[in-house]
């Protein structure tokens, strides 16, 4: 891969593809190419077909998706499955016919089982259940790493897929209910410290154990892998760091200032009891994260402050 070559970031204004985009933009590459959702719909076949060929990418980084918390996956399973699978499917095809040589699908770590062994290793892939609330999704993505794997082994390309753990940073998604834990925790411990609140309530028990990598750190590993690996198995991300959730809130309310009570809100679910990837593989060929949990939350926590009139609410 070369700086001067057409990268096509799918999804390039999401917390993943924005970070991606940045990242290449810093690292001099000079021929990137994003459309927004509005420019090209990935789940219209045609449009999409239509778009690769006109692109003729070198490249193609696949980091489209619908995607969302707890609560967003287990509500709307219908749409994370049908959609997630339509996007991958279009791109992939598209992306074949235009006789892209070089694509990364970015996955995530819910198409591992929910009892797989921990840390899991990608050996973990299609082993065992996944966890009810957002198997709907990992359904989706596991189909990505399949089609992935097929097109190499029939037409030859040289595609790989990348299995993050669960990210934030800058333009992450703050809803108040479709957000992922780490954005939710930042968006309703700010709210509890401006309006004086004395209490707040995070979903479930507070026990179990999570993974996270800021997504800058995500991005320098996307684009080491599509210098360094050529290999059908799909490969993990992460940081290495492990939190519960009640530590992980302590520490958001810490970064923010909020200086209340930590209740639990019992009848919301925890999930996965313990989630962390071993990214054994990745670190062997020399790639390590650079951001510490505290710092990355103080980055992001700055980044939502600064951006509190034009948060992304979807």
């Amino acid at each position: 891969m070369k700086t001067t070559d057409t990268i096509y970031i799918a999804g390039h204004r999401g917390l993943a593809g924005s970070g991606i985009w940045r990242h290449f933009t810093n690292a001099g590459y000079t021929n990137l190419v994003g459309l927004t959702s509005q420019e090209l719909d990935l789940t219209n076949r045609d449009a999409v077909m239509s778009a690769m060929k006109d692109i003729s990418p070198d490249v193609v980084i696949d980091a489209a998706a619908r995607v969302g918390g707890i609560h967003a996956n287990d509500t709307y399973p219908a749409e994370f499955l049908s959609e997630n699978l339509q996007m991958q499917v279009n791109l992939m095809d598209a992306a074949h016919r235009a006789g892209v040589d070089r694509l990364l699908f970015l996955g995530s770590s819910c198409i591992y089982p929910k009892f797989a062994e921990q840390p899991i290793k990608e050996s973990s892939l299609l082993t065992g259940a996944l966890e009810d609330t957002n198997s709907a999704y990992g359904i989706a993505k596991i189909a990505g790493i399949l089609q992935v794997q097929a097109t190499r082994r029939q037409h030859g390309h040289h595609w790989i897929s990348a299995m993050p753990t669960n990210l934030y940073g800058p333009n992450d998604n703050y809803h108040p209910e479709n957000s992922h834990v780490l954005a939710a925790l930042i968006r309703r411990f700010h709210e509890a410290r401006e309006s004086g609140a004395s209490e707040v309530a995070i979903w479930g028990s507070g026990t179990p154990l999570r993974e996270f990598l800021h997504v800058d750190d995500l991005a320098s590993a996307i684009e080491f892998l599509l210098m360094n690996y050529d290999e059908p198995e799909t490969i993990n991300v992460g940081s290495g760091q492990e939190i519960s959730i009640s530590d992980l809130a302590a520490m958001v309310a810490d970064v923010v200032g909020f200086e209340g009570t930590i209740s639990h809100d019992l009848s919301k679910p925890d999930g996965t009891p313990r989630k962390i990837l071993d990214s054994s593989r990745l670190r062997k060929m020399g790639w390590d994260p650079s951001w510490e949990l505290r710092d990355g939350i103080e980055d992001a926590y700055a980044w939502f402050v600064a951006h509190a009139t034009s948060l992304r609410m979807v």
